[in-house]
């Protein structure tokens, strides 16, 4: 997660459309080898690799349509929470995902939009601990470290 200072990223308008983009693909890259093995599998022998190709046309595009939706929705509900918080820290992710997962889950009523935000929000958190974890254990690594002096040489016994 950047810090406060960071700069790097580009400014929400453009990290929601840039997420977008790169979660659509993501989908459509997942959804192409899921479906191909799946199509290739369930084909008859002669047929295996029309099979394929053809549920990966179908399905394919639907899984990187509903990858873009969750990184959009999310990448604009974490702006947003940035904008109102005004701050830079891993809360504001478990915010935006609990809004994502209840956003998505709003037609199924009330019960799933509650657990949808919660588990949403839940999964989010694992995934902020795993990050800080590790860079906490990477950093660790790159500590300084005094260097090693020379042992003092030993007074000659007389």
């Amino acid at each position: 997660m950047a810090e406060a200072g960071d700069h790097s990223r580009d400014p929400c308008p453009i990290v929601i459309l840039n997420d977008f983009g790169a979660t659509f693909a993501m989908g459509v890259i997942g959804g192409t080898i899921w479906h191909g093995i799946k199509g290739f599998r369930n084909s008859p022998i002669g047929e295996r690799r029309a099979g394929a190709l053809s549920a990966i046309k179908v399905r394919a595009p639907t899984i990187g349509g509903n990858f873009g939706v969750w990184g959009g929705l999310f990448s604009t509900f974490d702006c947003a929470v940035k904008g109102v918080r005004r701050t830079e820290d891993p809360f504001n992710a478990i915010i935006a995902g609990f809004f994502t997962g209840g956003s998505l889950a709003l037609r199924g009523g009330w019960k799933q939009t509650r657990n949808g935000a919660i588990t949403c929000a839940c999964v989010l958190a694992v995934f902020e601990g795993v990050g800080i974890a590790m860079q906490r254990w990477m950093a660790y690594g790159q500590k300084p470290m005094a260097p090693q002096l020379p042992e003092a040489p030993q007074p000659l016994a007389a």
